[in-house]
């Protein structure tokens, strides 16, 4: 845990008692301040209360007592409206911030030099994040891997040199961060995402762009260019007087960092410099995130070897691209975390015949971005809410056919790929959508996946090898 001491003796209100909000809280109990916290879930508020955390209703309280609110993030601040906790705040005049706010603020205060890499973008940040500690802590670093990517950031060990943190940010979460400043910031990539909450594209690549416009000048700014949101950015970070490294997997660079042939090469000034191979990891995408997460390592200090020896080793993430079996020919991936139709286009780029499992609680745009990948779709199998509109985009372009749940479209597509005259056919799930309306989170969904292509009959496993 990182006690936070930058609230000591004074009362702070937190909203929101899952796993950010209970850190936060136990975080800045530990730190010495006064707490007041709640939740609209009863069943959380009791968890919170059995872990010894104060809690009241807030609608009561005395706001002109409190210091500042701490939000968790999925608690909307701004769209569709804000939540009545956050519309008391601002009758108070009480600051609004989140956990990523209190680290930031504790490590100032106690090892401000220690090492922070921050990631953000709209697909690619969990692989990326996780590449980049798994780099750092093959080199011989202590890592503390957090944020967004599933551990509290709160409950990692606590800033000091020689340490360091890699987290990934959400947007919800730099929502809440005004005074984030990583040593190393990166922005991967920009596309249509999260406009329930942001309300217009421009407001959500504003708030993405702090993360980067946060990095001090003595630090390193690291942008994918391959996107005109970010190449905007980029420059714009420049003519601020951040030191900027440009990446792309689409054109070789002058100065920065590109990918050519699968190999990460580092331009400066027209003077080239081989770095690694990218390896195993399948896509273009990922073609992007290694080479960010390259761009970072070499800012944290590690060699071009050490970078090598850590792609090598890296064993991909849970639910992005992550292959659970075969059954003969039939390899079953799950993309859970694909949650809109950008990420779902990164994995549907890596294969040729694909019966699609996809469908969930929609985003803007649903799927129609994805046509030109249409041909490599064998048959689709929809779900969920999404399931309607999936199929009028659809239509007779693409066979389908709407199975409803999860369980029923392995079934079907299990059974169609297997009977199909593909040489290398893939039952893929990469939904274009969010989980909500019927499962809790992506990982949830991943899992069911996982657990019901491992019950199927003759599924050889890398595990089990049978």
């Amino acid at each position: 845990m990182i006690p936070v001491t930058t609230f000591a003796g004074r009362t702070v209100a937190v909203f929101g008692l899952g796993g950010s909000g209970l850190a936060s809280a136990q975080a800045l109990i530990a730190g010495g301040a006064s707490l007041i916290a709640f939740d609209d879930d009863e069943r959380s508020l009791a968890k919170a209360a059995a872990a010894g955390i104060p809690v009241a209703d807030l609608r009561k309280a005395d706001w002109s007592n409190i210091a500042a609110l701490v939000l968790a993030p999925g608690v909307p601040l701004t769209h569709p409206e804000p939540h009545w906790s956050v519309q008391a705040a601002y009758r108070a005049g009480v600051e609004i911030i989140g956990d990523i706010e209190l680290f930031c603020r504790e490590r100032r205060q106690v090892a401000a030099d220690s090492p922070f890499v921050a990631i953000t973008g709209t697909n690619g940040k969990s692989t990326t994040t996780a590449l980049v500690a798994h780099l750092a802590a093959s080199a011989g670093l202590d890592a503390q891997l957090g944020g967004n990517i599933g551990t509290a950031i709160l409950s990692l060990a606590p800033p000091r040199q020689g340490r360091v943190h890699v987290i990934e940010c959400s947007s919800y979460q730099i929502d809440l961060a005004p005074t984030l400043d990583p040593s190393v910031g990166i922005l991967i990539n920009l596309s249509e995402d999260h406009l329930d909450r942001h309300g217009t594209m421009e407001h959500y690549a504003a708030v993405k762009e702090r993360l980067v416009a946060g990095v001090p000048n003595n630090g390193e700014a690291i942008v994918g260019i391959d996107d005109d949101w970010c190449r905007t950015i980029a420059d714009r970070l420049e003519q601020s007087s951040k030191r900027v490294t440009r990446v792309s997997v689409q054109h070789a660079l002058p100065d920065g960092i590109y990918v050519e042939d699968w190999h990460i090469i580092r331009a400066a000034s027209a003077k080239l410099s081989p770095i690694a191979r990218i390896g195993s990891l399948r896509g273009l995408h990922n073609a992007q995130n290694a080479a960010c997460a390259a761009a970072a390592a070499l800012a944290l200090g590690l060699s071009p070897a050490a970078i090598q020896a850590g792609l090598r080793s890296f064993p991909g993430l849970h639910h992005r691209m992550e292959e659970v079996g075969k059954r003969g020919a039939v390899l079953f991936v799950n993309d859970s975390k694909a949650t809109n139709a950008d990420s779902t286009a990164q994995a549907l780029a890596c294969f040729d015949d694909i019966f699609w499992i996809a469908g969930g609680r929609p985003k803007t745009g649903g799927i129609e971005s994805l046509r030109h990948f249409f041909p490599r779709i064998r048959k689709a199998y929809l779900i969920g809410e999404a399931a309607e509109e999936f199929a009028v985009t659809l239509g007779a372009d693409v066979a389908h056919e709407t199975t409803g749940t999860l369980d029923k479209a392995v079934a079907a597509a299990a059974r169609d790929a297997a009977a199909s005259t593909a040489s290398e056919p893939v039952v893929l799930l990469s939904p274009a959508c969010a989980s909500f309306d019927q499962y809790r989170n992506f990982e949830v969904r991943g899992d069911a996946f996982r657990r019901l292509v491992l019950e199927l009959p003759g599924i050889v496993t890398r595990k089990n090898g049978k």
